[in-house]
């Protein structure tokens, strides 16, 4: 039984994440009990190339990570990349403990015909055992996940062109689980996270380091970025170099655009956290940590931290890892916030068994 997700091969060490401005691809490798970074890259992309996160151009894309490849310096031949949880259907199912992996696989399959709104053979599935499910010992909690077989296709199909292969295609909610220990999360802290992107800013509340309520609002970086090419007359690539950067800003910029954008985008991220709590039994995160182009935001988290009264950070799972000779540690740590999905890719069986 094939499940399109998944390929059982040597695990890769190369994380891609294909976002909707820009290709973040980055190599870890495990040096005894170390991980280290051996190599990573931002590169944009064409606009029109990703629209939503959905592939349109393989081509362009597959340009972007030629491009990212080079700036990288990496050497190996496979990837893990990830699609989108807006484009994933996922349910909870439960089956017997007793199942070998074979019957699993072939329930599953079956379970996922009553639930998915597509016939199966145009959808790629996968599945993950949770564990025990709470009121019947003699029963697993399984994560049924599947996504339309061209969503899945289409980033095979541009690995491919950039000389690739295709290792596993995670899901973007499940990857940023990966570097939560890394991060400083213990298994009793229940955590909001963050991941503001260009047109899509993602919450992920974790709790024993699974994920208990995930919810994408379409809000993010974009917004600002056009907003710069109206009121200073850039193109896209520049008004996006001048929102990282601060290059060939005047003086007004903080009050006309920067202050009413972080603002709204405030407002954003609060609600969504109150949404949150009306829709489960939670009623407290302890820290909030942000991710994402949006996460370095000037004085974004020192805003939200005192909204919120709790604990917010920037998402920087690179501090204990050692780093190759070729490494920028200041760049990293400046990238760090935009990469944490290409390292949660990259972190697949790296970690012990006890950190996933």
């Amino acid at each position: 039984m094939k499940l399109p997700f998944r390929s059982r091969v040597k695990p890769s060490q190369l994380g891609l994440d294909i976002g909707t401005t820009a290709v973040k691809l980055l190599a870890l490798s495990r040096q005894g009990e170390q991980l280290q970074v051996e190599g990573f890259a931002i590169e944009p992309l064409p606009v029109g190339a990703v629209v939503d996160k959905r592939i349109e151009d393989p081509a362009q894309v597959a340009a972007a990570i030629r491009r990212a490849q080079q700036r990288c310096q990496c050497h190996q031949r496979s990837a893990v990349t990830a699609v989108a949880g807006s484009a994933v259907m996922s349910r909870i199912i439960t089956l017997p403990t007793q199942l070998s992996e074979r019957d699993l696989e072939q329930q599953v399959m079956l379970e996922a015909g009553q639930y998915i709104p597509h016939p199966l053979s145009e959808v790629s599935i996968d599945f993950h055992l949770i564990g025990a499910t709470a009121d019947a010992a003699d029963r697993n909690d399984i994560l049924l996940a599947a996504s339309r077989t061209e969503n899945v296709d289409m980033r095979i199909d541009a690995l491919e062109q950039a000389g690739l292969r295709t290792a596993v295609v995670e899901i973007e909610s499940n990857a940023v689980l990966n570097p939560l220990p890394l991060l400083g999360v213990t298994a009793d802290q229940v955590i909001a996270l963050f991941d503001i992107g260009a047109t899509v800013t993602t919450l992920t509340v974790v709790q024993g380091r699974r994920s208990r309520y995930s919810r994408e609002q379409p809000f993010g970086g974009r917004q600002l970025t056009e907003q710069i090419q109206r009121r200073y007359g850039m193109n896209q690539a520049e008004a996006q170099q001048a929102k990282r950067h601060g290059d060939g800003l005047p003086d007004s910029y903080q009050q006309e655009l920067l202050t009413p954008y972080r603002e709204s985008l405030l407002q954003q991220l609060v609600r969504s956290l109150q949404l949150c709590f009306s829709a489960t039994t939670l009623q407290r995160v302890d820290r909030v940590i942000l991710a994402g182009g949006g996460a370095a935001l000037p004085q974004l988290s020192e805003r939200l931290a005192a909204q919120l009264q709790m604990p917010v950070t920037l998402a920087n799972p690179f501090t204990s890892m050692a780093l190759a000779s070729n490494i920028d540690n200041r760049q990293l740590s400046h990238d760090a916030p935009l990469l944490l999905v290409a390292c949660g890719l990259a972190l697949r069986d790296l970690q012990p068994d006890d950190d996933r």
